[in-house]
């Protein structure tokens, strides 16, 4: 064993104390094995930094901003209210329909991402139609990650598994290359987990979105414009079409309360007092038919208030009413927020009872919070204010519905493009990212933020750590060592060892980083025991991506570990039988499709 060869050891030693440890964030983990290859030369600075620029890594963050961009626009949320409707009564049926569908989701979006989305309307309808959580929410999480392997795309492991099969001068995988095992490992999956599905316990946890103290509902008014598509429509069919995004609670014409909505056709300035989640509050676009009604009435005038008006968009925050203010007692109206202090007041929360008034008519109380709408000097002098307490900016994510199919299109025509080989996979999801800021289904900031930077670097760090082991020469020493043990063992039984080996370390590491440790030794030892490489490799990255031994294997379990009210061994009687069947079915498969 040479130098070089063992500073790596080192090197890896320290990246698998810290990956397990989590002393350090998988980040900072992956920048200091880039540092130690470089440094230790064992890698040359272009080499070292190579994984930022490698078609994984971009794909990666391209792949977040696309689905950025679905969920801003309301496309998650459309399917995932769909699938609620769908899914019945039946606890059966139910998981059939969710995990169906978080597993088409997870093959071309981040499964984490897709599990985070599906949690809180899985919660509701357990609520709704009285099913303990625990029986869908273990299902619906495990669809998540096996969704993940139907794709290229699916998994950051895959696109890490492609370029070590590159590396090794194999034919690379291609954007549904894995689909026929993928499709396979999800039907035979969802068979058993239905049939397991008496294992699990019948109890049911709670949420964030359950929280005792949420602000699930703020009181708002909407009027029709006269360009809506609402016009003429009666109410009880609006409230019928709507009614996933907030309730109508009044109706109000001229001036008068109308007492027989349902019958009602809505007219051009009808105002509509409504309930709806704080999201909803700032998602509502002239474009769809609605506006906010204090906004549409008054919002010319705050250019007499605001000399920022034309430099800045405005802000919307939240303010509560304080226990000596002077405006307890007032209403909204009396209080002429617009002409005192240059904002408005575009929606209200009470804790106890509700309100069934235009919001000028309701007399404000100590801890009411009000939403107001304004530019930031303005609202910097709010803050000031004796009257108000706690002025912090919405929390929320605002849906621009109007770009839904816009969306859809864009994500579509990335797949399709690297799908047919028509541009190269990153550039066509790179595109399809640009088009999703320029047809403004997402700002610039948005996207940023949605790009998951740790998982971004560790993608970067873990990328140089396969090229080292392989240039080194370790992954071949490893292999030679490892066929005195099983190289006269069949080839199925030889890809079970990995699929084993990388299911176990995956408990303890992420599925890309355990992909890019055992999957350049796989090569290796393949091409020695005449064995196909890429069999091999997609035996590990399985494996890593589909071993459901325990919660901590995956992030997907972590999230729903208390809605579930779940036990550690609870995800072991489901996982252990699931993880046997995919470990029998990826063996035989993968032989049949690239050996």
């Amino acid at each position: 064993m040479d130098l070089n060869q063992i500073m790596f050891l080192v090197i890896l030693a320290g990246a698998l104390y810290f990956f397990i440890s989590e002393k350090l964030s998988v980040d900072m983990t992956a920048l200091l094995i880039i540092l130690a290859l470089a440094i230790s030369k064992i890698l040359d600075p272009k080499e070292a930094l190579s994984g930022f620029s490698s078609e994984p890594a971009l794909i990666l963050a391209a792949v977040f901003v696309l689905s950025s961009g679905l969920t801003a626009t309301g496309v998650t949320d459309a399917i995932g209210n769909a699938v609620a409707k769908v899914a019945g009564k039946n606890q059966w049926i139910a998981n059939l329909v969710i995990m169906s569908t978080v597993a088409g989701l997870s093959a071309f979006t981040h499964h984490l991402m897709v599990t985070a989305m599906m949690l809180p309307i899985v919660m509701r309808l357990c609520r709704e139609r009285n099913m303990p959580s625990s029986r869908l929410l273990i299902p619906m999480a495990t669809a998540a990650s096996l969704g993940t392997t139907m794709t290229l795309i699916g998994a950051p492991a895959f696109l890490l598994a492609n370029s070590i099969i590159k590396r090794a001068g194999e034919s690379p995988l291609q954007l549904f290359s894995v689909t026929p095992l993928g499709f396979i490992l999800v039907v035979s999956s969802f068979i058993l987990i239905l049939l397991l599905l008496w294992v699990l316990p019948k109890t049911s946890g709670r949420d964030n979105h359950d929280e005792k103290f949420r602000i699930d509902g703020v009181f708002t008014e909407l009027i029709i414009p006269p360009d809506s598509k609402w016009l003429g429509i009666a109410i009880s069919q609006f409230s019928k079409e709507t009614g996933k995004r907030f309730e109508v609670v009044g109706v109000r014409r001229n001036g008068a309360r109308i007492s027989t909505m349902a019958d009602t056709h809505l007219q051009v300035d009808d105002v509509l007092l409504v309930k709806t989640s704080p999201d909803e509050l700032l998602s509502f676009d002239e474009k769809m038919g609605l506006a906010l009604r204090t906004v549409k009435k008054y919002g010319a005038e705050m250019s007499d208030f605001s000399e920022s008006l034309n430099k800045s968009e405005p802000m919307i925050v939240q303010a509560v009413i304080s226990p000596k203010s002077s405006l307890i007692g007032k209403s909204v109206g009396e209080a002429d927020f617009l002409h005192t202090l240059g904002v408005l007041v575009i929606g209200l929360w009470r804790k106890d009872g509700w309100i069934y008034h235009e919001i000028s008519k309701v007399r404000l109380r100590e801890g009411d919070l009000i939403v107001l709408w304004g530019h930031e000097e303005k609202l910097e002098a709010v803050n000031e204010d004796s009257n108000f307490l706690l002025l912090v900016p919405m929390n929320v994510r605002p849906k621009k519905r109007v770009k839904a199919k816009t969306a859809g299109l864009v994500m579509l025509g990335s797949i399709f493009l690297a799908a047919t080989e028509a541009l190269p996979a990153h550039i066509a999801f790179i595109l399809g990212a640009v088009l999703m800021v320029l047809t403004k289904c997402v700002s610039l900031r948005q996207a940023y933020e949605s790009i998951e930077v740790k998982i971004f670097v560790m993608i970067a760090g873990v990328i140089p750590l396969g090229i080292a082991m392989e240039k080194t020469g370790l992954a071949t020493m490893f292999a030679k060592n490892l066929s005195t043990l099983i190289a006269h063992w069949e080839p199925w039984a030889i890809m079970m060892t990995f699929f084993v080996a990388a299911g176990l370390l995956t408990q303890i590491l992420s599925d890309a980083a355990t992909t890019v440790l055992i999957a350049p030794i796989a090569v290796a030892f393949a091409k020695a025991a005449q064995v196909s490489p890429t069999a091999a490799v997609v035996c590990v990255t399985v494996g890593a991506v589909a071993s459901f031994l325990t919660p901590i294997g995956h992030h997907g379990n972590l999230l729903i570990l208390g809605p579930g009210n779940y036990r550690f061994v609870d995800f072991l009687k489901i996982g252990l039988p699931l993880t046997a069947l995919i470990a029998v079915l990826t063996s035989f498969i993968s032989l049949r499709l690239w050996g």
